[in-house]
């Protein structure tokens, strides 16, 4: 019996996209950052943020798919940036200030950290506003936009997403309105981060009352993600390291939940004075709820630059080399690249994005 033709080609289009249906598959990752300076001793819950491997910036409020080589973007809420309620940073320049892999310092000072986001703020940042304010100890801006590596440590929980996800978030996103109502308690970086992977894994991530007193918090997020991955592994959730550039701060501190914050710091001295029966209740729900643990014990660490685990651990063919949009900064550019406090990593993702050079024309 004879197959027509049209028909033997569609069997063989079926085979080759089930064979290839990993690559049909990207991940994101929720970014813990850890608390650092005044404020983080104030409020030690930290920052969160979302990276997307799939999802890149066209701008810093719009949104697009990503071309080959390309490393994706995070996306996070924000205080203090022009009044929008999230921007979009390409990975690269979100951690580092800079657009190349190769031209990540391995210890930095305080003037060259400010030289390379200033770099950046004026080459890509100007179309959030002309009077866009750095920020300082208590109100954000734009300094929290780049260089978040040099000031923290940061966790980062990867998860896979699948292309149609990918495409309805941009299209979500560019379509709303990007206007911030930014509250610290209701309404932070926090409850952003709970709303977007609520769009990916619906109903599974709300407010507690305990241990975080109804308060959405960086640390209660990531468990409910490790939690649901242990019930879903087809999530693939892996959780990497990357460590705190040294030598512009100090090492930052650990999350904690907001029972754990009034328990372990100076609060719980006139917490208890004031109500002894309120501290003990929320001692007890600081033992039974606030001690979660989610870091391993050695987690991945990705360091010098070596960020392919996180953005395409099993895609690098399908990357090559990085595009112009994330690679047009130039040791010239940047000046003074040869100082001793800023030597350069030249291996990690730099050695591994030109290994697979050739594969840029890849789908």
């Amino acid at each position: 019996m004879r197959i027509p033709r049209s028909t033997a080609f569609a069997l063989m289009a079926i085979l080759f996209l089930a064979a290839f249906c990993p690559l049909c598959r990207a991940q994101a990752a929720l970014l813990m950052e850890e608390p650092y300076g005044f404020f983080g001793a104030l409020n030690p819950t930290g920052h969160t943020a979302v990276y997307f491997e799939r999802v890149c910036a066209e701008t810093p409020i719009k949104l697009r798919r990503c071309q080959p080589g390309e490393l994706g973007a995070v996306i996070s809420r924000y205080q203090g940036i022009s009044g929008y309620d999230w921007v979009a940073i390409p990975l690269i320049p979100y951690l580092y200030s800079v657009e190349n892999a190769a031209q990540i310092p391995a210890r930095v000072d305080r003037k060259t950290v400010e030289r390379l986001r200033n770099h950046y703020h004026e080459t890509h940042l100007l179309s959030l506003g002309e009077n866009l304010q750095p920020g300082n100890l208590v109100h954000g801006g734009w300094t929290e936009l780049v260089g978040v590596a040099y000031q923290r440590r940061i966790y980062a929980f990867r998860f896979a997403t699948t292309e149609q996800q990918d495409d309805a978030l941009i299209a979500r996103m560019n379509a709303a309105e990007n206007v911030s109502h930014f509250q610290l308690i209701f309404n932070n970086c926090a409850d952003f981060a709970r709303t977007t992977l609520n769009f990916y894994f619906p109903h599974t991530f709300h407010r507690s009352i305990f241990p975080d007193a109804g308060t959405t918090t960086p640390k209660q997020i990531a468990y409910k993600l490790v939690r649901y991955s242990r019930k879903h592994p087809e999530t693939d959730l892996q959780i990497f390291e990357i460590p705190q550039i040294p030598g512009y701060r100090r090492m930052s501190r650990s999350n904690k939940s907001i029972a754990e914050s009034l328990m372990t710091t100076g609060y719980a001295i006139p917490l208890t004075a004031l109500n002894p029966y309120l501290a003990g209740g929320i001692f007890v729900d600081y033992l039974v709820r606030g001690r979660f643990h989610l870091i391993p014990k050695h987690p991945e660490i990705l360091a010098n630059g070596n960020l392919a685990p996180l953005a395409a651990p099993d895609q690098t063919e399908m990357h090559g080399t990085v595009t112009s949009e994330q690679t047009t900064g130039t040791a010239a550019q940047l000046g003074e690249t040869d100082t001793p406090t800023e030597t350069v990593a030249s291996d990690g993702l730099h050695e591994i994005i030109a290994s697979h050079g050739k594969d840029t024309t890849e789908p």
